[in-house]
């Protein structure tokens, strides 16, 4: 809008001072012969007459237009030095959120604490490699606040795919509220499910290789790819310890009208963003 403001403001000094440049103080039109040889730059100038001040209008107009602009890239630079300023923070409709109080250089190591809301495996064994889907409960001691519709990071120690060490982070949307399954709002809560393939395209298993997981699911003669993330989640106990990122996301958090009408869809372990709705909600 600055830019318009500026724009405009340009446009219509400029127009202002070129209509009084052409004309004289008597009121009378000027000849326009000699103002043109002048602006091509003859050699010969010839005499401005009365139209001198009109120029002169041209010129403090121009520059009062420069100055304006000036302004408002300034007020620009000032106001991005503020949101720079005040990390941690973002401002979604008006409303500031907390945003990327931990990153992937600079983790927060939170810890693994049971649910009394949930069990840690919330699917029973049907005898599919993808059987299984956890509730994972991780203390963060109040460090790590978020609001219902937002993301954390984890980071597992890996190796992935590429074969780094610790691997990439991941993204899970949290599926707790605000003040999380106990109420303390030190507590994120995550709803993940254990990605195994067998006999797949791509595996990070041999044959032989595979061990059972924390369920008691193994296939040791066959080729499995392992999720390096999902398998690391589900794996925990209470007491172990889990590097965090975040909070991140804006895309689905809730509006902010009380009799707004909300259509929840969701398969799988995409509800765990509804859920944190529910909990809010109900």
């Amino acid at each position: 809008m600055g830019r318009t403001v500026a724009a405009a403001a340009v446009t219509g000094l400029c127009a202002y001072g070129a209509s009084q440049a052409f004309v004289a103080p008597s009121g009378a039109f000027a000849p326009l012969e000699p103002q043109a040889q002048c602006l091509r730059g003859a050699s010969t100038a010839a005499p401005l007459g009365g139209n001198f001040a009109g120029w002169v209008g041209v010129t403090a107009a121009v520059a009062s237009a420069a100055a304006g602009a000036a302004a408002v890239r300034a007020a620009a630079v000032a106001r991005g030095a503020t949101a720079v300023k005040k990390k941690g923070v973002r401002v979604v409709e008006g409303k500031e959120i907390p945003w990327n109080l931990f990153m992937p250089k600079a983790p927060y190591q939170g810890k693994v604490v049971p649910n009394n809301v949930h069990p840690h495996t919330l699917t029973q064994d049907t005898g599919d490699a993808n059987w299984e889907t956890t509730h994972v409960t991780f203390d963060h001691g109040g460090n790590v606040p978020y609001i219902e519709g937002q993301s954390i990071g984890v980071i597992a120690p890996g190796p992935d795919k590429k074969g780094e060490t610790p691997a990439k982070i991941r993204l899970y949307s949290i599926a707790s509220s605000a003040v999380g399954d106990e109420q303390s709002s030190k507590t994120v809560a995550l709803c993940v499910k254990r990605v195994v393939e067998v006999d797949g395209e791509y595996a990070n298993r041999e044959v032989g290789e595979d061990k059972p997981d924390k369920a008691g699911t193994g296939f040791p003669d066959k080729k499995v790819y392992r999720g390096v993330c999902s398998n690391h989640i589900c794996d925990m106990s209470p007491g172990d310890e889990v590097l965090i990122t975040g909070p991140t996301g804006a895309e689905m958090l809730l509006p902010e009208e009380e009799d707004a009408n909300i259509i929840m869809l969701a398969t799988g372990t995409g509800i765990a963003p509804m859920r944190s709705y529910m909990r809010l909600l109900f």
